[in-house]
């Protein structure tokens, strides 16, 4: 067996690490997207609609740390998953819309499962 070709472990433990990355970017998505919903819906109207303020500080930072994270993430997953050209950009302009990230993770996933399914 020649050097170039891959073997089975390797196959494997790629995968391995798709699969981490892929579940790794799934739940920081998912608490992002969270985040950026309580920030909307509860702390703002906390702030405006009854001067209570301290629910978009608290929840703005927490938001804040957990955007900077799911971009790292997202960058991270798409080197080692190979994603698709379209995944970074989508990915970024979900993390921006409410529900974005809860929809680009169903996009993401039902992209993959095809590309799995045609390489079968």
């Amino acid at each position: 067996m020649s050097q170039a070709q891959p073997t089975i472990e390797k196959i494997h433990s790629l995968r391995k690490k798709q699969e981490t990355a892929l579940k790794s970017l799934t739940l920081i998505g998912y608490l992002e997207g969270t985040s950026f919903l309580l920030l909307l819906f509860i702390a703002m109207p906390l702030k405006y609609m009854m001067d209570i303020p301290e629910g978009v500080k608290y929840i703005g930072m927490a938001h804040g740390m957990l955007f900077i994270t799911y971009i790292i993430i997202l960058i991270g997953s798409a080197i080692k998953m190979k994603m698709p050209l379209w995944a970074i950009p989508a990915g970024v302009l979900g993390s921006l819309l409410p529900f974005g990230p809860f929809i680009f993770d169903h996009l993401l996933k039902k992209n993959l499962q095809e590309s799995v399914s045609k390489e079968a």
